[in-house]
């Protein structure tokens, strides 16, 4: 019985493209790249042939109509895959344009096996393939009509072992053309525009032989190029593809940083766990978190800090300033607002990794949602999902913040619906005490561990949170009662 045969898998040099793709680009394979004007089909074209182009494996690319190649080259070079001394050398551009006027299938498929002949290329590119069909006479006089001439061109180009890679702006929707179904490769890029922001998406719709990542992954053109973002799986297993477990759940308990809450929580934190720390503003989450991460590098355990609303300047103390400036807690400090939740998750896992952080903090669920682009906000309940769920399998704690409103007689953790996601819950309170507002602290949930219920006041200082004795009074509080029926109780004479 014959072993299978092995296809080998070519690295496109495009951040996150060979995730997507199931382990790279099966070699000698025909790609088309399809997708509305504007939605990047060049500029990742050009990429992939920058970084996959070798003097063993030269590349031709083949313009049609629109820019010419010396305008085109005049903006791609802005870009930083761009290397001028690979061109005429590894890279060559050949204008199909007169060709293509002409009008006659054979003609064209000619002039490219022509060119193919001359110069042995590894990499073909035709930009834009659609045109040539488009602008090609479909007549019953052509030698060849326009299925036989994709067929033969896409066999020509097989057997002479040449990866290749067909641009067009071809709808997804509706009927497929035949070189659909000849490609052995088919990726789909467009743009969602909600408001004012926009997120390119991409998705791999066909890749033979290999098994490629399911459903929609975003990605941003930067000065480096495409970066596509991969939407992380949620599998259940020990391990994502890719990102190894390096710090695995544990009996060991993590200190909070702030007296007493550790006690509170039944001796800490346990390892691994996620934590949502609720209140209103002012309450002195971020304050916790910052404590909590102080702590962390205290014990030689770094940390990562994702902070959506407020610059360090503005709500950190000089000690964390002074961690991030030091590199030994990561940031990741964005104001745009037309993230996808995936790259999102993509900065996180490399910034932890880089950190080889062990805790985390997201500052806060509401400034996170308003980064997230509006098209991503209705299923935002499910993102928040895939976001615990990846760090969580990355084996790092992680403590999230979640701004609410203080109703008293509506008891709610999180506007999201999302603390079921969570294994324990911190609740931030105000009480009103004879004209003066009081904060208060219970620990709510701590999963599969013993931990405190009683309702604490506590106090910001110049030191950070300090945390008094139970105030067992005000048990009601916690179960939804009005702040004035529990001021009266504890001060009779109060008047409703």
């Amino acid at each position: 019985m014959k072993s299978k045969v092995e296809i080998n898998r070519l690295s496109t040099g495009v951040p996150g493209l060979d995730e997507i793709l199931g382990g790279g680009l099966p070699e000698f394979s025909l790609n088309l790249i399809a997708g509305p004007a504007g939605s990047g089909k060049t500029t990742l074209a050009h990429q992939l042939m920058f970084s996959m182009a070798t003097k063993e494996r030269p590349a031709l690319y083949f313009t049609v109509l629109g820019e010419s190649p010396l305008m085109m080259l005049r903006y791609q070079q802005q870009f930083s895959f761009f290397d001028p001394g690979k061109i005429n050398k590894v890279i060559r551009f050949v204008n199909l344009e007169d060709d293509v006027e002409n009008e006659r299938f054979d003609q064209i498929s000619a002039r490219i096996m022509k060119e193919v002949g001359a110069h042995s290329p590894g990499l073909v590119f035709v930009d834009s393939f659609r045109s040539i069909m488009s602008e090609t006479d479909h007549s019953s006089g052509n030698a060849i009509g326009p299925q036989k001439f994709i067929q033969k061109l896409g066999n020509q180009l097989r057997s002479w072992q040449i990866t290749s890679f067909f641009l067009g702006k071809y709808p997804i929707d509706g009927d497929n053309p035949p070189i659909f179904t000849l490609a052995d490769g088919l990726l789909s890029m467009f743009q969602s525009v909600s408001r004012n922001s926009m997120v390119r998406k991409i998705q791999v719709l066909k890749m033979r032989g290999q098994e490629t990542s399911p459903g929609i992954h975003t990605f941003r053109i930067t000065s480096d190029g495409v970066e596509i973002f991969p939407a992380a799986p949620i599998t259940g297993d020990s391990t994502l593809p890719g990102i190894p477990i390096t710090h695995p759940r544990s009996d060991k308990r993590l200190t909070m940083g702030v007296p007493e809450l550790d006690t509170m929580m039944g001796g800490g934190l346990p390892s691994g766990y996620s934590l949502l720390v609720a209140g209103p503003s002012g309450s002195g989450k971020t304050i916790l978190a910052t404590a909590f991460l102080a702590e962390g590098v205290r014990r030689g355990e770094p940390g990562v800090i994702v902070a959506f609303e407020q610059t360090p300047s503005q709500s950190w103390t000089r000690t964390i300033d002074d961690l991030v400036r030091a590199g030994k807690i990561g940031l990741i400090n964005t104001r745009l607002l037309d993230l996808s939740i995936d790259e999102i998750v993509q900065r996180m896992i490399d910034t932890i990794k880089h950190m080889k952080a062990t805790r985390v903090v997201i500052d806060s669920l509401s400034g996170f949602e308003l980064a997230v682009a509006p098209t991503f906000r209705e299923d935002f309940r499910e993102s928040l999902f895939r976001m615990v769920s990846v760090l969580a399998e990355l084996g790092v704690t992680v403590l999230m913040t979640s701004e609410l409103e203080d109703r008293y007689t509506d008891l709610r953790f999180s506007p999201y619906g999302s603390a079921f996601l969570t294994d324990a819950i911190i609740v931030q309170r105000y009480i009103e005490i004879e004209s003066h507002l009081k904060r208060v602290m219970a620990v709510v949930k701590v999963r599969g561990s013993a931990h405190s219920d009683d309702l604490r006041e506590y106090k910001i200082t110049d030191g950070g949170i300090v945390i008094g004795d139970p105030m067992a009074d005000f048990a009601g509080l916690l179960a939804g009662r009005p702040t004035q029926e529990v001021v009266s109780e504890v001060h009779p004479g109060s008047k409703p």
